[in-house]
This record gives C-alpha cells, sequence and structure tokens, in this order.
C-alpha cells in the first residue's frame, strides 16, 4: 500500500493517487478548520471514492435530480467530508467557502449529510446501519419502477445503488433486518462497498465485533467480493467490475483499508476517526503523500481531471435519448412516469378523494379503525398506483394488504404488498429509502407498542420532511390479554413530541378516512395513524364537520349555547365523551365534545379557528385518552382535568381494563360534575 504519489501518468494528468489525495486534503483540512469531525474515514476511503465517482457511478453535476441517476448513500455519515469533497470536485453547486466552513451554522456541509436534492445527497446519515436501509428501499424502488415502465428496450429506469458502509454499519442489529431482506428481494442493482478497517471510536474491532462478514451476507444471498485492497485503483474497479456483471444479487466488497491513510503517525488507529490530526500531524500528512498545496487549494489540473460536468451530461443524454423514444412510443405510460416522479398525485385526485370519503361515511358501520384503515386503503389505493406497503409479519392484523395488493417476490417485482418479516426498524428506514427515491408513496404496520423498535427511523423520516405512512395498530389498552408488553401507553405522546410528525388518532370510519387522505396529500412529512383493534360506533355529522375533520381539532357535539363543559377525546374514546355528554345534556348543562384525532393540526389552524372550537372563556375542560396524561393539560388548563392512564397495563379482557382504569361512562361524569363544581 505505497503513499507515494508519482503526481501524473505518462500523459501527464494526475494519477489517481492524487486524485484520491484531493479528497484526503480537503477532508483533513475542513476538519482541523471546524475543529472537530471525522478525517480518518474519509483519508481510508479516498481511493474508493476516486474510482466510484470517476469510473462508474452515473450522475450529472449539472442536474442533481436526473431521474435515472445512480443513487449513492453515504451510510457511514461521520464521514461526511468525503462526500463533500466528491460533490465540490465533480462540479455539484457546493463551493470551496462552503467546504472552509464545514460544521459551521448556516452552511451546508453540516457534520453530517443532511439530505440536500441540489447536491445529490440523496439522505440524511449519521446513525448507523440507516443509510444501507435507506439504500435497501431505493434499490427496491428501482427494481419496481423497472419493471413497472420499461418497454421494448426502452430502459428509462436503469440504475444503482451505491452504498459506502462501515464497521458501525454493519454492527447495527437494522443491517441484518435489511440486507437480510435484500439478498430475498434479488436486489441485484445493490451495491455496497464495505470499509473494512478494523477501527472503530473505542479502538480495534477485533475485541468486539468477529462476525464473519463474508459468509454472513452469503447467507443472505449476496455476492461477496472479499479481501480487496481498498488503496489499490485497480483491484477497486475490478471488484467493481464483478459486481455490477451479477444482476441477481446484490453485492458486498470488502475493502481492506487503513483508517486516516496517509497520516504517518495516526493511520490505523481509532485517533484517526473522530478528531482532528492537528497542525503538526497534517503537515506530516502533506509531505507523506507527496501534496504540495496550501489548505483548501486544488491545482487546476487535479480540478480538471475531477470534473464530471461534461461526462454527466454526455450521460443524462444518452438517456434522454431513450425517453424521447420512449415518450413517442408510450405516451400514457411516459405521462404517469412523470407524474409519479415528480410527487404529484393525479389529475383528478381532490374530487375522487371527495367522493371516496363521502361514500365512506354513507356506509359507514360500527368497527375497529384498523378495519376502517382497510376500508380507506380500498378506496383510496386504486387512484394510486405508486403506492406501496407492508406489514411487520402482522398483516392479518395491522390489515395493510388491500383488494389490489400483489405481494414483491424476489423474481417478480411487479406488485405493490411487501412481507418485511420481523422488521420493524427495518422496515421503516426501507420505506425512508422507497419514498426517497422517489415514484413511490410508502405505507407500513406493525402494533403501535412496536414503533420504539422503529423510534429512529420515524425520527429520520421527520427530520428528512419525506412522505412515509405508519399504520400503527392495537393503540391501547383496548387489546387486552396480551398484556402490558403489548399495551401502548405513552407512545402516542411520544410521537406527538417529534417534530414534523404528523399524528392521527381517529375515532370512526369517517375521521380515519379522512387521516389516510391527509397522509397521502402530505409531501413534507411522514404520518403516523394510531389505531384500535377493538370495535367503535360510527359518530353521524353533518358535512361542515366532515371538512373540519381535517384541522385536527373539531366541534362533533353541542348541547346549544355557549357551552360550560367541554370534553376533549380522541380515537376510542370519543365514544365515551358523546355518552357523558349526553347524560350530562340531560340533567341541563350545556356540553360541548370536542372530537381531537390530531393535535398537531389543530395546533396549526388559525387562532380564531381554535378558540371557536376551545374558546378560552370555558375553564371547565375534560380530556379523555386512553394513554398518559402529558400533553393534554395545555388544552385543559389548570382548572380542567384528564383521564388517562399514567401507569402500565394488565393483562384482561379490554373491557375489564377499561373499566379498571377509569374509561368508565360513570368515572367520566364523576370527573366531569368534579371540574364543574370547581
Amino acid at each position: 500500500m505505497s503513499q507515494q504519489s508519482s503526481r501524473s501518468t505518462a500523459d501527464g494528468a494526475p494519477d489517481r493517487r492524487t486524485l484520491a489525495n484531493a479528497i484526503r486534503a480537503l477532508s483533513m483540512d475542513a476538519v482541523q478548520a471546524a475543529n472537530s469531525g471525522h478525517p480518518g474515514m474519509p483519508m481510508g476511503m479516498a481511493d474508493i471514492a476516486e474510482v466510484l465517482w470517476n469510473d462508474y457511478l452515473k450522475h450529472n453535476p449539472g442536474n442533481p435530480e436526473w431521474v435515472d441517476r445512480d443513487r449513492f448513500v453515504l451510510s457511514n455519515g461521520h464521514g461526511s467530508m468525503l462526500l463533500y469533497s466528491v460533490l465540490h470536485l465533480t462540479g455539484y453547486p457546493l463551493s470551496m467557502d462552503e467546504i472552509r466552513n464545514f460544521r459551521q451554522f448556516g452552511y451546508r456541509t453540516a457534520g453530517h449529510p443532511e439530505r440536500e436534492a441540489e447536491l445529490s445527497i440523496e439522505t440524511t446519515t449519521g446513525p448507523l446501519g440507516q443509510g444501507i436501509t435507506n439504500a435497501v428501499g431505493m434499490a427496491l424502488a428501482e427494481k419496481m419502477l423497472a419493471v413497472t415502465f420499461n418497454r421494448d428496450g426502452l430502459n428509462i429506469v436503469d440504475h444503482r445503488t451505491w452504498v459506502f458502509a462501515g464497521d458501525g454499519c454493519l454492527m447495527e442489529g437494522i443491517s441484518h433486518e435489511a440486507c437480510s431482506l435484500a439478498g430475498t428481494l434479488k436486489l441485484g442493482k445493490l451495491i455496497c462497498l464495505y470499509d473494512d478497517n478494523g477501527i472503530s471510536i473505542d479502538g480495534e474491532t477485533a475485541a468486539w465485533f468477529t462476525d464473519d462478514t463474508a459468509n454472513r451476507f452469503e447467507s443472505y444471498g449476496w455476492q461477496v467480493i472479499d479481501n480487496v485492497d481498498g488503496h489499490d485503483s485497480a483491484a477497486i474497479a475490478e471488484a467493481i467490475e464483478v459486481a455490477t456483471a451479477d444482476t441477481d444479487r446484490p453485492s458486498l466488497i470488502c475493502c481492506k483499508t487503513v483508517i486516516g491513510f496517509g497520516s504517518p503517525n495516526k493511520q490505523g488507529t481509532s485517533s484517526t476517526h473522530g478528531a482532528p490530526l492537528g497542525d503538526e500531524e497534517i503537515a506530516a500528512v502533506r509531505k507523506e503523500l507527496g501534496w504540495n498545496y496550501p489548505p483548501f487549494e486544488i491545482p487546476a489540473d487535479v480540478a480538471d481531471a475531477w470534473s464530471g460536468i461534461s461526462k454527466g451530461a454526455a450521460a443524462e443524454a444518452k438517456w434522454q435519448k431513450s425517453w424521447d423514444a420512449y415518450r413517442q412510443a408510450h405516451p400514457e405510460l411516459a405521462a404517469e412516469f412523470e407524474r409519479r416522479t415528480s410527487g404529484s398525485l393525479p389529475a383528478d385526485w381532490s374530487d375522487f378523494a371527495d367522493k371516496a370519503v363521502t361514500a365512506i361515511n354513507e356506509a359507514a358501520a360500527d368497527m375497529a379503525t384498523r378495519k376502517a384503515s382497510l376500508v380507506a386503503l380500498n378506496a383510496f389505493a386504486p387512484a394510486l398506483p405508486e403506492m406501496a406497503g407492508g406489514s411487520a409479519d402482522l398483516t392479518g392484523s395491522n390489515l395493510t394488504k388491500h383488494d389490489g395488493s400483489t405481494v414483491i417476490t424476489g423474481d417478480d417485482a411487479s406488485g405493490n404488498y411487501i412481507y418485511f418479516g420481523v422488521r420493524e426498524f427495518g422496515m421503516s428506514a426501507m420505506c425512508n429509502g422507497l419514498a426517497l427515491h422517489g415514484g413511490i408513496i410508502p405505507y407500513s404496520g406493525t402494533f403501535l407498542t412496536f414503533s420504539d423498535y422503529s423510534r429512529n427511523a420515524l425520527r429520520m423520516a421527520a427530520l428528512m420532511k419525506v412522505q412515509n405512512v405508519f399504520v400503527f395498530t392495537h393503540d391501547s389498552i383496548g387489546l387486552g390479554e396480551d398484556g402490558p408488553t403489548h399495551q401502548p401507553v405513552e407512545h402516542t405522546a411520544s410521537l406527538r413530541l417529534m417534530p414534523n410528525m404528523s399524528v392521527w388518532r381517529p375515532c370512526d370510519t369517517v375521521e380515519t378516512a379522512v387521516a389516510w387522505r391527509f397522509a397521502l396529500e402530505r409531501r413534507d412529512g411522514p404520518t403516523s395513524l394510531i389505531l384500535t383493534r377493538q370495535g367503535l360506533p360510527h359518530q353521524h355529522r353533518s358535512d361542515a364537520q366532515i371538512v373540519d375533520i381535517v384541522r385536527g381539532g373539531y366541534v362533533l357535539k353541542d348541547s346549544g349555547g355557549a357551552p360550560e363543559l367541554i370534553l376533549i377525546a380522541t380515537g376510542s374514546e370519543v365514544a365515551l365523551a358523546v355518552a357523558a355528554a349526553g347524560e350530562l345534556s340531560a340533567e341541563g348543562v350545556k356540553v360541548r365534545v370536542v372530537s381531537m384525532p390530531c393535535t398537531d393540526q389543530f395546533d396549526s389552524q388559525p387562532k380564531d379557528y381554535r378558540e371557536s372550537v376551545l374558546p378560552s372563556g370555558v375553564t371547565a375542560r375534560v380530556a379523555i385518552e386512553a394513554g398518559v396524561t402529558a400533553g393534554w393539560w395545555r388544552y385543559t388548563g389548570t382548572k380542567g382535568r384528564v383521564v388517562g392512564l399514567d401507569r402500565f397495563g394488565a393483562s384482561a379482557p379490554a373491557e375489564e381494563l377499561f373499566e379498571y382504569f377509569g374509561f368508565s361512562l360513570a368515572n367520566v361524569l364523576k370527573i366531569a360534575r368534579e371540574t364543574l363544581a370547581n
């Protein structure tokens, strides 16, 4: 593994090591300027990045959002300076000023890559293991769209998904979930280049990571190319050729590298992982590599050799010829492809959805909201062929498989339903990848209590503002006998705390349909649907009330005149509030029932609307929800009460549990009267 650069090839152009050294220099200098960051990975993977970006990655810096570009995912996102370096060097709109201000407020060069379409940063990475899992979703999206749209040799969808990953990504459990499924689904255009350097933050991984990685991935059904010298450009290129030749299996290229390559006193040690090298060592690196340029200076010949602008334009122009022929031969398919990849809903969607909600209301019956969710899916799915979803081995419980669902397999990707297996975290992050790729609206199902397994993927969906629909059923102690391990108590409240996560807990078929419609129309973030196992009564509404559901909170029942008492409820507890209101109204109390299926939507409404629903002059308020009371006090105020559950549940039939924990008509009436008396 020679470190000295020969500076140029026979024709006078910079040699490959020199090109790779440009990444090393920019990375170590940016980390040093920031006085924080991770120089070791960019320096160790620089030779791999140089070969991939200059010879194999299909991309166009002049059009970062080109629909048939290869997707590149930096799963080991702490090495973000590698990505910023190649983006700058190849010609993306990322200036040297951005590189100089790595990790500084207001600049695009964040400490970990943050999704940005203008730069072809495909996903936000940093939480290890999620990047490679997003990539599995991207590769699946490519396979699905290819079989849907490619015709007559005109392959308008024909690109690969490339991943850089390190030991940390492969230690994380999510990588096992996703990579296992990737092999089963035969995602042959997924190629992972594994930075096998044997070092993580705590030191040499041999003390805690002794997996036989090659055999592990082979058992998943991957092609494994092992023991590749990650500092030998020819060896890297040969491995990539082998990987791309196998279109039936995803490929793992195990690249033996030296972390911090080029640092004479620190390479190969954890000291290069997450800290600046220091001025003295950086000077030594420059000497070792023969890089005789000041910080943040790239010589003209190196810059010219790296530029991907003309090559990218030529690649897209070639695709454009196929696309022009495709539009001529298949105009309807071409229009549908453009619609789906732009993220637009069908032109007649609004009218279609209005009629679907009206039909659901007219045919509404008492049922669990998980069943109402299936009713909504059956209503909306025929208009949205881009919908694709599945369940984490709970299809029959989550009811996520609608009448038009067909199963995706390794041999047939023409379907729209995925059996994810017991892989909640992997499922959620894969669906993020489906959404990030474009052309797919993903949804997935599991029990609400298992949203804990998916938590960081939910957070990443919210952070990245991607459309992803999370179906969470069995939402409370109402699931009964399975007991407190399966009875979510704090989960709905905790999801509401997550910025940009819209959380809906509907009370019947109509609210469920509106919640689904909201999720399908929302383009700037994910939606969680919180659904019951037990049956719930249909609530009768006027047309105006149905329109107001999307506001997140609205007046469901009023006894006339200014209210003396307001009962606020969600989900299964709305029926309880309605029953209590009926009793109290008969006693002459002016009661209002507010159904609040989505607190974040209600909070976003104009002040005058919120005041019309919850007039500030009415201080006698009771909120009712079968979960923790946290969050409800801001609606009830200090003079109000909350009927909730600030403890774990128990194993018993649901009816007994609701009675025992105070979700009974008698208890709600008691608390309502006490509140009025105060």
